[in-house]
């Protein structure tokens, strides 16, 4: 026959399959009775899969803190700005993003400490602080890259550059997911999507089932998820589609593209009767709404309040990572090149009060030890200011903690030097905390790989070690 592009050639002819299948009838007729779930499960890449060994943590809750939280300025009090204050910076500076350094820079926020354990924390985070005890705080934490893209692909992929699957990715290539009807990894829009973009979630070279799924706080928060069709039409569109892609799928062999839109449809038609569900808090109680927020007077915490009371319900529901992004309207996000007093009131303003409610309700719930809270920014701030009254990147030291999920609660973990400068004891970098994510997950880092371009790929890259220190 003429050549013709959209021509697949067939691999075998009905007599030769007949001969080489013949036996395999009786298997295929023994598979479809072997009941529903396995129906369910056949070819789903989010199936729940048994992890290395025994988790603590079936979910992950990421509170994205964009911008870069000062941690001088909430984890990690240091007198030495106070004795410094206005003075010429006495260590040696590396380069910072502006190169408009000026002189030391104390904290404008007051430290008290909290809990039986008696970690500090500054009066920007006073509801947090009353969960002291729940906390692990890594003082040590350092970044690889001091602008805001790189950070962040860095943060959320292990990897400065685009293109790398994001770490909620990795988890669901690593373990699937424990609910059929919501995506695995759901991102929870406040209304920033971060500098580097969407590629932050993406799933890079993994199947693109992986992928995070963007929902906002608002209704309805995912575009046409109110179906177009009654339930018998719409089912017969999805037939169709699913036989028309199952059709070309067996002709090309196996087909990521495909497959992932196969199981995209299905996916989809399930979350128009999952997402409003999802969605409609009237059955929350109005002190649970009123704990995240819902009715504070600013704005930007009633947005956050209800994503954090999302997470909670997504959890409950299975899904396997969820990450928060902060609300528009507070300047800069968390990146205070000046007027920091003001601009990391109205972030911490925005998320102090949703984040102590999410970890008090998930505990009151019996969900805070199978679930693990992060709360971290891409990389901290200089201890000398910006200008006058700001602070400007810093990748050599930062805080970020950790709560729930095996983590050891009421618990320092790490130093940086006298000035907050740059991390000294324990120093710990991206990889030590994605590999610590994944071991309280059930996950060995070294050992979840994905074969790419002739090379075993990780989250981790070559490098990383769990911060044994603060698990339980």
């Amino acid at each position: 026959m003429p050549h013709c592009h959209r021509y697949l050639p067939t691999p075998l002819s009905r007599r030769e399959l007949l001969a080489q299948a013949a036996c395999g009838f009786g298997s295929v007729a023994l598979s479809g009775l072997l009941g529903q779930n396995a129906k369910a499960s056949e070819g789903n890449a989010l199936s729940a899969k048994q992890p290395h060994f025994e988790a603590k943590a079936r979910s992950v809750i990421f509170l994205y803190m964009d911008g870069g939280v000062s941690h001088l300025d909430s984890f990690d009090p240091k007198p030495a700005l106070d004795e410094w204050n206005g003075k010429a910076f006495p260590l040696k500076k590396d380069k910072t993003q502006f190169n408009n350094d000026g002189s030391v820079l104390a904290s404008p926020w007051k430290f008290q400490r909290y809990g039986e354990s008696g970690i500090p924390v500054s009066g920007l985070f006073p509801q947090i602080a009353s969960h002291a005890d729940k906390l692990a705080v890594v003082r040590s934490m350092t970044a690889s890259f001091p602008e805001h893209t790189s950070a962040n692909y860095f943060l959320h992929t292990g990897h400065g550059q685009v293109g790398r699957p994001s770490m909620g990715a990795w988890f669901g290539y690593g373990l699937g997911s424990e609910c059929d009807n919501l995506p695995g990894f759901v991102v929870l829009n406040g209304g920033l999507i971060p500098p580097g973009g969407l590629d932050c979630f993406g799933s890079g070279f993994l199947p693109a089932s992986y992928q995070g799924s963007m929902f906002t706080s608002s209704n309805p928060p995912v575009a046409n998820v109110t179906p177009a069709d009654d339930a018998a039409v719409q089912r017969r569109k999805l037939d169709l589609m699913r036989s028309l892609d199952a059709s070309l799928l067996s002709r090309t062999g196996p087909n990521d593209a495909i497959e992932s839109a196969i199981g995209n449809y299905e996916l989809a038609a399930r979350m128009q009767l999952a997402v409003p569900d999802l969605m409609d808090l009237s059955g929350e109680t109005a002190e649970t709404q009123r704990a995240y927020g819902l009715e504070a007077d600013y704005p930007q915490t009633r947005i956050y309040g209800r994503c954090c009371l999302l997470a909670r319900r997504l959890v409950e529901r299975g899904v396997r990572f969820i990450e928060l992004t902060c609300p528009a309207g507070n300047g800069d996000r968390w990146d205070q090149h000046s007027n920091l007093k003001e601009g990391h009131e109205k972030n911490a303003r925005t998320v102090d009060q949703p984040i102590a409610a999410l970890l008090a309700d998930l505990a009151q719930r019996g969900l805070l030890d199978s679930t693990l809270v992060v709360f971290s920014g891409e990389f901290g701030r200089t201890p000398f200011a910006q200008g006058s009254d700001g602070r400007d990147h810093n990748p050599s030291g930062f805080s970020a903690w950790l709560a729930g999920g095996g983590i050891k609660g009421g618990t320092i973990h790490g130093a940086t030097d006298e000035f907050g400068y740059k991390a000294v004891e324990n120093r710990a970098e991206m990889h030590d905390l994605h590999a610590t994510m994944l071991h309280l997950a059930g996950i060995d880092h070294e050992r979840l790989t994905f074969r790419f371009s002739g090379r075993d790929m990780r989250l981790t890259d070559v490098h990383g070690k769990v911060i044994e220190g603060i698990i339980a």
